[in-house]
């Protein structure tokens, strides 16, 4: 992998790194401010925050490989 593609590839974990973090603050927002009352929130907000957080970690680990070597 080129420099190029290494640094695109280092951008692209940061943005999904600050998506992760919105949605890790939407579930911290749920759970400290409407629940219970805001219950049928949970499993929209608990899937969106997971496929960030997936998607963040698959990306973190290509970094991480592509950076090895």
């Amino acid at each position: 992998m080129s420099e190029d593609e290494i640094r695109e590839l280092d951008r692209q974990v940061k943005k999904l790194k600050r998506l992760a973090s919105e949605q890790a603050a939407r579930l911290h927002d749920l759970v400290e401010d409407r629940l219970p009352a805001g219950w049928q929130e949970l499993p929209e907000i608990s899937q969106a925050t997971l496929t960030a957080c997936k998607a963040w970690a698959e990306a973190n680990s290509r970094l991480q490989a592509a950076q090895k070597g």
